[in-house]
């Protein structure tokens, strides 16, 4: 039922947009349904910055008016999905490979709401890989010092290159992905802190005090978490 569960937390957090806003669209599966809501309610003056090329596609095909971050550097409220939802709302985010620009968009707003389907609560960060954003070049000799703060948490996997049918998965800012698989993130601060310091790694999907409310869809309807 994780299907319905989206729906129901993207038609409740379409509802707390307001004619006139500058709204983030966030990427994934519960976003897009938050951004057909979102389109299905017709509000006036509405601007839309997309965290991707993938969500820029819908919410056009949708007839939304998007703009950029350049052009609106001020966001009042981005709604988004996430891959594990923490204590404190704590996020593993990245499963889209577009957690660069989500945190970009994030950091610009006001407001951001996390939406999700109950599946995506844990008690602890880490059962979902961990997405990893590394500039292309010379992304194996940044794996490997990945794999060293990664040591230094206990974590004894070491991050695996993302791939696709199509080959090696891109970013649309053409950076590639390593997936951490934690197990669990017993010191999401520090593991953050540590991962910003290695030089190729572009942005790491752990979403710290930036929510500050989820929406959790459920079989019946949806509940609602707050820091």
């Amino acid at each position: 039922m994780s299907d319905l569960q989206k729906k129901h937390a993207g038609e409740a957090a379409a509802a707390r947009v307001e004619p006139g806003m500058i709204v983030g669209l966030g990427t994934g599966s519960t976003a897009a349904w938050f951004v057909k809501a979102l389109a299905a309610r017709g509000l006036a003056d509405l601007r839309c910055v997309p965290t991707s090329e993938a969500t820029a596609d819908l919410a056009r095909e949708l007839g939304l008016t998007l703009s950029t971050l350049e052009d609106t550097p001020r966001i009042d409220l981005t709604i988004d999905g996430a891959d594990e939802v923490g204590p404190g709302l704590a996020l593993i985010k990245g499963g889209g490979a577009a957690l660069l620009r989500e945190k970009l968009v994030w950091e610009a707003s006001a407001r951001c709401i996390v939406i999700a389907d109950s599946a995506k609560v844990v008690k602890t960060l880490g059962a979902f890989p961990l997405p990893i954003e590394v500039v292309a070049f010379g992304h194996k000799t940044t794996a490997n010092r990945i794999a060293d703060v990664l040591a230094d948490h206990e974590i004894a996997m070491p991050a695996r290159l993302r791939q696709a049918e199509r080959g090696i998965v891109r970013t649309d800012g053409g950076n590639v992905i390593y997936d951490a698989r934690c197990g669990a993130i017993h010191d999401p601060v520090r593991l953050a802190d540590d991962l910003k310091l290695i030089t190729g790694v572009v942005e790491h999907g752990l979403f710290l005090d930036l929510a500050d409310e989820a929406i959790i869809g459920l079989d019946s309807g949806v509940d609602v978490l707050h820091p």
